[in-house]
């Protein structure tokens, strides 16, 4: 089964609280009230956010945090990217030094490359403006439908 982390999932309910916010600036605690994750989670989700370049944040008593950029901009995929690093269904297709021991007698080798790139793409294709889009998401097919998404 294909997950997607508990903190990448936190991750796009901040995102979203903070995009629907009236107010200019969310603290971590005002997050947390809004969406019930808890405080010291919610502190680590937007510090990753910060990172990743998906957040503004102002220190001071009067600090906090807001969007950096309008939601329809922000992908899923960059959301769990920022979170839990690239994604990647197999670790010989994540672009890294790592052999599975097994990689000079595999049958498939390379062969989740493009099964790796379709799953990254449709990630790519949802933006945090269509998780927030408050239209019905169904299944077709086993296949999940947002709302102008096939």
């Amino acid at each position: 089964m294909i997950k997607v982390s508990k903190m990448a999932d936190y991750a796009v309910v901040v995102l979203a609280s903070l995009a629907r916010s009236d107010d200019a600036l969310m603290t971590a605690s005002g997050v947390s009230a809004k969406t019930g994750l808890p405080e010291p989670t919610v502190a680590k989700v937007l510090k990753l956010l910060s990172r990743g370049n998906f957040l503004d944040s102002v220190r001071g008593a009067t600090g906090g945090y807001k969007l950096a950029m309008p939601p329809e901009k922000i992908s899923v995929a960059k959301i769990i990217t920022a979170v839990d690093g690239p994604i990647s269904l197999t670790s010989c297709v994540d672009d890294t030094d790592q052999s599975c021991g097994y990689s000079n007698r595999c049958a498939v080798k390379g062969r989740w490359n493009g099964v790796n790139y379709a799953v990254r793409g449709a990630l790519e294709s949802v933006t945090l403006a269509d998780m927030m889009n408050n239209e019905c998401h169904s299944t077709r097919g086993g296949e999940v439908v947002i709302e102008g998404i096939a």
